[in-house]
């Protein structure tokens, strides 16, 4: 998480102290990196990772124990108490905590010092360490250098960047499942069934002359390629699922204009976000906020108001984008004038509401001015009152949305996927096992549904590293991580 700069710029990681003090070796070529692993600007204290090969002997240059023993005569995981000093200057007091290769994040030996937060301390600490052999570390080095030791594998580093940038409970579940293996596991075990019967359709090839040898029973395999097909698509279809938790489970605030919808928005974020005012039309554009409600993520999103007319060219664009914020929604909140005598009636626009088949809450505003009698709620459509003036009726909608969210969300033990590039391969490894099942029902050879086969197997293999995936692919994916991780 990135703290202010004192320019009152927010960066994260090394970045403020390298734009400040400029580096004196880059030292490009060194197996040894280094970086900031606080975030940048002052602190209490700060953190410096060192991984490589010569991590313990190029801290032992400047790193002076108080007992006298060396780090590079130290046990793994032990943290040692000391002095930063070179050529006489005393730079810091600090610990330094040793991780000896292949006991480490990384896998290598690595070293972390523990000193002070000053920004000058963390830039004169890293100069050292440039100086002595090291280099900077890119963003995310540290993680992919732990994937390519086989500390974990794609998807499990991958993980460790949604942990960081996790805002919620539920998508910090979803994230420590994954970095503890969760999703690998299940990868794994499709990957297991499909081998063994590709290496039973790949034998049969090598014994092409005797056409009567057929090693993998054909309805077996349609059995397990179904079974497979089913457990890919659940996979893939948990992405709608994860994509909510990690950029928030989308919630259209929608409705005739002048009932309410913006009040009610920032009431709910308890802050002046959107415009009020009695003008029809105010809202011309979608609106979008986030806020954490019992623990999960929500994105709240204010629309244009709707009528069925309007000569203003804007306006109508923004009422055909309210249409498409509430088919996109997870959830709708629609909001009714109670004081508006000529509002459409509940009974017809529960009706015209219930052909989205998704959660929706009607909620009658202005319930202080004129109040009605409850409305019976039907299929996917609940009735609330409420006056946007009331913290309590507030905090009921509150209530009543995470009582909605309950019935979609999946359950915490399910592997949920949160990575476009996941869902894309799942997406790929499905449409192969389909073509496996598609030439089993038409008695295709062997050949074509090893290829078929293969094809499946290459697609779950992307997503843990498993298959061959090229720098640019590693490069793009560690370019999203900060710097010290």
């Amino acid at each position: 998480m990135a703290r202010q700069a004192p320019d009152g710029v927010s960066i994260s990681g090394a970045t403020f102290a390298m734009k400040q003090y400029p580096l004196m070796n880059t030292h490009l070529d060194s197996p040894t990196i280094c970086a900031l692993s606080t975030p940048a600007g002052s602190g209490a204290l700060a953190i410096v990772r060192v991984s490589g090969p010569e991590a313990i002997m190029l801290c032992d240059r400047f790193f002076q124990p108080r007992s006298g023993v060396p780090l590079a005569e130290r046990r793994s995981h032990t943290a040692t108490f000391g002095r930063l000093v070179r050529d006489g200057e005393l730079l810091d007091e600090a610990v330094a905590t040793v991780f000896r290769a292949p006991h480490s994040f990384t896998g290598e030996d690595t070293v972390e010092l523990s000193c002070h937060g000053s920004t000058f301390i963390q830039q004169r600490l890293l100069e050292w360490l440039i100086d002595a052999g090291a280099r900077a570390a890119a963003p995310g080095e540290f993680t992919r250098r732990a994937f390519l030791n086989g500390r974990m594998d794609l998807s499990q580093a991958e993980a460790v960047a949604d942990l960081i940038a996790s805002t919620s409970a539920g998508m910090h579940r979803v994230a420590m499942n994954q970095m503890r293996g969760g999703f690998s596991d299940e990868l794994a075990t499709l990957r297991a069934q499909l081998l063994e019967f590709a290496s039973l359709v790949e034998l049969e090839l090598d014994f092409g002359d005797h056409e009567e040898l057929e090693f993998a029973d054909r309805t077996r395999l349609g059995e397990l390629a179904d079974r497979i097909a089913r457990r890919i698509d659940t996979l893939a279809d948990s992405f709608a699922a994860g994509n909510a938790l990690k950029h928030g489970l989308p919630v259209a605030i929608i409705g005739r204009p002048n009932v309410g919808k913006s009040t009610l928005l920032n009431g709910l974020l308890n802050e002046e976000r959107a415009i009020v005012s009695d003008i029809p039309g105010t809202t011309r554009d979608t609106i979008e906020e986030t806020l954490t409600l019992d623990g999960r993520l929500f994105r709240f999103i204010d629309t244009a108001g709707l009528r069925d007319r309007t000569t203003d060219r804007i306006e109508e664009i923004g009422i055909r984008r309210s249409f498409e914020k509430a088919d996109q929604a997870a959830i709708i909140l629609y909001l009714l004038d109670l004081t508006d005598s000529t509002a459409d009636d509940w009974l017809e626009a529960s009706r015209w509401l219930r052909r989205y088949e998704k959660p929706v809450l009607m909620v009658g505003t202005k319930n202080d001015l004129a109040r009605r009698s409850p409305i019976h709620t039907t299929d996917n459509v609940q009735a609330i009152h409420i006056s946007c003036r009331e913290p309590a009726d507030i905090e009921r909608v509150k209530q009543r949305i995470v009582e909605l969210a309950d019935t979609l969300t999946v359950g915490t033990h399910d592997v949920i996927v949160t990575n476009v590039r996941h869902y894309e391969a799942l997406c790929r490894a499905g449409e192969a096992i389909r073509r496996v099942l598609a030439g089993l029902s038409d008695g295709l050879p062997g050949d074509l549904l090893a290829e078929d086969l293969r094809d499946c197997l290459h697609a779950l293999g992307e997503i843990t590293g498993g298959e061959i995936v090229t720098d640019e692919v590693l490069a793009n994916i560690f370019s999203k991580f900060c710097i010290g991780k």
